[in-house]
């Protein structure tokens, strides 16, 4: 059909790049609620016999946040862009939080490979955080990098 315009041809490189991490973030949880529930109890502060239910609920939860924040993405919404581009530059400070838990500065509640999975999402976002900037300074909102 000519004329026709689906909402994947116009994503650009900034766009794709922030929805794959999302896809990968959200994945991620469910990969640790299947393998790890305890991290998530330790996180929440769950005690009693309904555990499974209340982590389902708070997966869920953030399964409809990152929609929304896709549905952002895809539409472009520049509350969305600034959002996120400071929750990626904030990613950065997992790296020293990882390394004080790493150290024993800081107690660690999790596992070990927890707390590395954890200083690595921060340099992705961090990263991520960098190359919409620079498509910013390029030509504003959601530009390509």
């Amino acid at each position: 059909m000519v004329g026709r315009t689906y909402w994947f041809a116009a994503i650009n490189r900034t766009q794709l790049l922030v929805l794959v991490f999302l896809l990968l973030a959200l994945l991620s949880l469910i990969v640790i609620l299947v393998i790890a529930p305890e991290i998530y109890d330790e996180t929440l502060g769950l005690a009693g016999a309904d555990k499974r239910v209340v982590r389902i609920v708070f997966v869920a939860g953030l399964f409809a946040f990152l929609m929304v924040v896709a549905a952002g993405v895809i539409r472009r919404w520049r509350w969305t862009f600034w959002l996120l581009t400071v929750a990626f530059l904030a990613g950065v400070l997992r790296v020293p939080a990882s390394l004080l838990q790493l150290l024993g500065v800081v107690p660690a509640s999790s596992p070990t490979w927890y707390v590395l999975f954890q200083a690595l999402v921060g340099v992705i976002q961090f990263a991520i955080g960098l190359a919409m900037l620079r498509g910013y300074r390029r030509a504003g909102t959601w530009a390509p990098f």
